[in-house]
């Protein structure tokens, strides 16, 4: 395979418009666009997550199967940032709906049914899985604002609501490897 960036920096974007893959030319603040620095942010957020999950396998080796889940998803959000760079590109299949699907299943089975709201928190990592839970959300708000405009395949939508689900479930799963106890929500007081 060749190089893919031959120069980091074209000048192109200097006026505030950005190439597609087809060769139109889009503002960058284009749904299309802010979809697609979404995908990215929330990709950013993933690694730093995993990062995290590397560093904490000498104390927590559980925390691997968890790593063997994200890492694959990673890749499948940059496929998705591919998806809106090139609309006629689709990487994404149905399959990866149904993983994703199946080890929520699996996972909720594992860490119980949830009693009452929880809050992110209880250590860095249970923090990070939820900001990374948060950024897929704001990813999914960002691709429905295209889809609202501009049809995407079912399995984008599909896709990016799922894995905020399983970053939701994750966080649980971690809570319960690193022995935390998860932060209850504790709701104001009514005034008398």
């Amino acid at each position: 395979m060749g190089y893919r960036l031959s120069k980091i920096y074209t000048r192109t974007g200097d006026d505030g418009q950005t190439g597609l893959a087809d060769g139109r030319r889009v503002n960058k603040s284009h749904p299309r666009i802010e979809a697609i620095g979404a995908l990215d942010e929330f990709n950013s957020q993933l690694g730093l997550l995993l990062a995290d999950l590397q560093e904490q396998l000498k104390t927590t080796p559980a925390l691997q199967i968890i790593i063997d889940v994200l890492a694959p998803c990673q890749h499948r959000v940059f496929d998705l940032g591919g998806e809106l760079a090139m609309p006629e590109y689709q990487a994404l299949q149905a399959v990866e709906i149904a993983r994703i699907e199946q080890t929520i299943d699996a996972w909720n089975v594992q860490v119980g049914s949830l009693k009452d709201f929880i809050l992110p928190g209880g250590s860095r990592l249970i923090a990070q899985t939820h900001i990374c839970r948060g950024s897929a959300r704001n990813a999914e708000r960002r691709c429905q604002a295209l889809h609202s405009g501009e049809a995407l395949r079912p399995e984008v939508l599909a896709y990016i609501n799922r894995i905020s689900d399983l970053l939701f479930v994750a966080a649980r799963l971690i809570a319960q490897y690193q022995g935390c106890a998860e932060i209850l929500w504790q709701a104001a007081e009514k005034p008398l």
